[in-house]
């Protein structure tokens, strides 16, 4: 129960000082999340990043390309729900992508995964199992106006 307001006060700070358009970039350093791990955190955070945005069939999400296994995993769960998922900026005169940034770092043993986009961020800890992930907290929610 101690580790909830500490990971609370993290996602703030670090959702806290975003700007609209480049939010946060891609987590450059690795991460020793993979396999069914990243599956499970990747596939969990896609779906409730769908519950909270709703109509994926006329969203296009711009996704920077990486290698990651939790970058493949997060393509591939967010192709699942109905997104469209671009590298590039703008797909269209009229269509300019959604940009959807992410994180994913270890601490105090558990997994914290972040999505963000300009006018929302979600996170949750996972703790790693031998077949993947399970949420170690609640659905963190931050509407950006």
């Amino acid at each position: 129960m101690r580790e909830l307001p500490m990971f609370v006060l993290t996602v703030g700070l670090l959702t806290g000082c975003q700007t609209g358009d480049e939010a946060l970039t891609t987590n450059s350093a690795p991460t020793a999340v993979t396999g069914p791990a990243a599956s499970a955190i990747a596939g969990d955070m896609a779906s409730r990043f769908a519950e909270q945005t709703g109509s994926p069939e006329t969203t296009t999400i711009r996704l920077d390309k990486s290698e990651t296994e939790y970058a493949i995993a997060l393509e591939a769960a967010l192709r699942g729900w109905g997104y469209t998922v671009t590298p590039e900026r703008k797909t269209t005169i009229k269509e300019r992508p959604v940009a959807l940034t992410y994180a994913i770092d270890i601490f105090d043993g558990q997994v914290l995964a972040r999505l963000t986009t300009p006018s929302i961020a979600i996170a949750r800890a996972y703790t790693q199992t031998p077949n993947g992930a399970t949420p170690a907290s609640p659905l963190s929610i931050m509407r950006h106006n």
